[in-house]
């Protein structure tokens, strides 16, 4: 099996970032939340390779810190998104009926507000809690996952193979795993990898506007935020979690658009 430039240079960049995220800590001991005034503003060097904030606070061990944030919550949202819906969907496709009706329409409700509208309000009944910033961004996620896999099995749950299966008597899980698992597989690894690239955005456009997360507490959007007002004292600060949501994002798109092919 070969592997195409695109997807090669999407997995390299993916990796460095996921090192960069999970790997530093082992090498690199600095706290991401402690201040030395005297260092505001500094430039990088030789000992701070990234400088350091506005309160003095080293970039290196905040930015890796904001990335495995980001990485872990949208990871969260995206692994309950895709239970929720591939099972929602499994039950549609095969049993249909008042069931198949009862979970399109939760669907339609989760998609009757805007998604970001619907994370805000139920951010707004806890305001810090990250766990409503999960729960919105899963509930707009699922939506994606419960319909694909029902548009995805219902063809197949009224194949002959299928039905042959499910006279013959054999287990829900051997028809599962025989029929409906190799179509479904594909299709899966492509929308989780766009989810993936979405609920990161969502995190950081959230953090941007102080939505979940709370200073000090680093995380890309929130960064940004932080970092604004010093883009033209210090662009060079500013420009750090820019590209680290850059280099993200168009590593997992690099991957999304390898396997749509």
């Amino acid at each position: 099996m070969t592997i195409s430039f695109s997807r090669l240079i999407g997995l390299l960049l993916l990796c460095l970032l996921l090192g960069f995220a999970f790997l530093l800590p082992l090498i690199h001991h600095g706290d991401p939340l402690e201040q030395d005034l005297l260092q505001m503003l500094h430039t990088p060097s030789g000992g701070n390779l990234l400088g350091f904030d506005h309160l003095g606070r080293d970039m290196l061990p905040r930015l890796s810190a904001a990335l495995r944030l980001s990485l872990g919550l949208a990871a969260l949202c995206v692994m309950s998104a895709l239970l929720a819906g591939v099972l929602a969907g499994v039950f549609s496709a095969l049993y249909g009926g008042w069931l198949d009706r009862l979970l399109s329409m939760l669907g339609d409700m989760c998609l009757a507000l805007p998604g970001l509208l619907l994370v805000l309000l139920l951010a707004a009944i806890a305001p810090d809690s990250p766990g409503m910033l999960w729960l919105g961004i899963s509930l707009v996620l699922w939506v994606e996952f419960f319909r694909v896999t029902r548009a995805t099995l219902r063809p197949i749950v009224q194949a002959p193979g299928m039905q042959a299966s499910k006279l013959l008597g054999f287990s829900a899980f051997y028809r599962f795993r025989r029929h409906l698992w190799p179509a479904l597989a594909p299709v899966l690894t492509t929308l989780t990898l766009f989810s993936f690239s979405s609920a990161i955005m969502a995190v950081s456009a959230l953090g941007f506007i102080s939505v979940g997360v709370r200073p000090p507490t680093p995380e890309l959007g929130l960064m940004m935020t932080e970092l604004l007002p010093f883009a033209w004292e210090a662009p060079w600060l500013l420009m750090q979690p820019v590209i680290a949501l850059f280099l993200l994002l168009i590593s997992l798109n690099l991957l999304v658009k390898e396997d749509r092919k």
